[in-house]
């Protein structure tokens, strides 16, 4: 076993590390060749039209909010099981936000929920939805898209967790999370412990290519040094801010990281849903543990199970060098969002998981020793 277990861990490999020497070696470090390389790559890789890659996922998701026009007359809703920063780039904008509680058995945003809410408004009350594919499980965008069109509505998926996750549409089609198929804008992140790891970084994906030219704005100033969106042209050197932006770039270092771990990436998936077969096999009679329910399309950046004691369990597992985690606590519940009138209560279902959930270690290595030695020390919990 080793010293110790977290519940997500990046792999840097021989062929990672030889890729970022290469580019510390050459003549761009930041705003380079390896930067368009990653989002050529990730967009082929995910099945959209475009990509921009940024500093990490909390500012793709403010360059999505800007550029769909997010302000102070903005009514946005998503789910309160997710990381803060998919509500909190509309804050970041002076957007409002609203929550739709979970469905009790995916964890995802109740559809339902969602279609109730709106329509308890005014029609033109809500600009937009940020549904969130949360642990790596895939919403249901075509559902979503269907509610969207109905009452004018935009929509960015938060696919964070979701690299290489699909879903079956109505046409039995599969569809990739963040492909923009159904969304009009998809964000992932590049933590250590995503399943491709930058240190940090961030990518948005799109098929407008309205959207994606105001992108590559927004996240450079707002300056354009493209001929043919400038309003004048001086000469070579010319550039023109055209609007507020800021610098949420990602240097070419951690671009060239990407595109090492992004040829392995179906391989990390592979053996993530092998744990969590493990996991299911491991606990399927034990009473004491509500294993998750998924489809094929997971991808399994979390594996999340359901106790009535968890935290007994949770300080036991960290006894033993385990360092299991809870994702997550509920937004609304943050005294940020309490701030803004949110109150205990008011979603839960969201509140009644947050209770009982505890992230098991998954990430693909793994080793197959490591992840019995945390079977056995949860079942020796429940043998007490």
């Amino acid at each position: 076993m080793n010293s110790t277990i977290p519940y997500g861990k990046q792999h840097i490999s021989q062929s990672d590390i030889d890729a970022v020497v290469a580019t510390l070696q050459s003549d761009y470090l930041t705003q380079g060749p390896k930067v368009q390389e990653f989002e050529e790559k990730f967009a082929q890789y995910i099945g959209s039209k475009y990509a921009v890659a940024v500093a990490n996922g909390t500012a793709a998701l403010h360059l999505c909010a800007l550029a769909l026009n997010v302000d102070e007359n903005t009514n946005v809703i998503t789910t309160p099981i997710t990381f803060s920063a998919s509500a909190n780039c509309i804050k970041y904008c002076g957007g409002n936000v609203f929550f739709a509680d979970i469905d009790a058995e995916t964890f995802l945003i109740d559809i339902e929920k969602l279609k109730a809410l709106i329509q308890s408004k005014p029609k033109g009350f809500f600009s937009g939805i940020v549904p969130v594919d949360f642990a790596g499980n895939a919403v249901n965008l075509e559902a979503i898209k269907a509610i969207a069109n109905e009452h004018n509505l935009w929509i960015i998926e938060d696919a964070c967790h979701s690299p290489g996750g699909y879903f079956m549409d109505s046409k039995n089609n599969k569809q990739n999370c963040g492909n923009s198929v159904f969304a009009d804008l998809a964000i992932f992140s590049f933590h250590p412990v995503k399943h491709i790891a930058c240190g940090e970084g961030g990518m948005i994906t799109t098929n407008d290519e309205a959207l994606y030219n105001r992108l590559l704005k927004l996240r450079t100033h707002g300056i354009t040094k493209n001929p043919a969106l400038m309003h004048e042209n001086h000469g070579g050197w010319y550039m023109e801010m055209q609007e507020l932006g800021y610098n949420y770039r990602i240097p070419d270092m951690l671009c060239a990281l990407g595109i090492s771990q992004l040829q392995r990436a179906n391989e990390g998936l592979q053996r993530r849903k092998e744990i969590a077969k493990v996991y299911d096999e491991a606990f399927a009679s034990n009473t004491n543990i509500v294993t998750p329910k998924y489809d094929a399309g997971h991808a399994f950046h979390l594996y999340v199970i359901q106790i009535e004691d968890r935290l007994d369990l949770y300080n036991f597992l960290k006894e033993n060098k385990i360092y299991a985690q809870v994702h997550y606590i509920p937004v609304h519940t943050m005294p940020y969002y309490k701030n803004l009138g949110f109150k205990q209560g008011d979603f839960p279902l969201a509140e009644a998981y947050y209770s009982k959930c505890l992230s098991l270690p998954m990430y693909p290595t793994l080793t197959k020793e490591d992840q019995q030695y945390v079977i056995d020390c949860i079942n020796k919990f429940y043998a007490k």
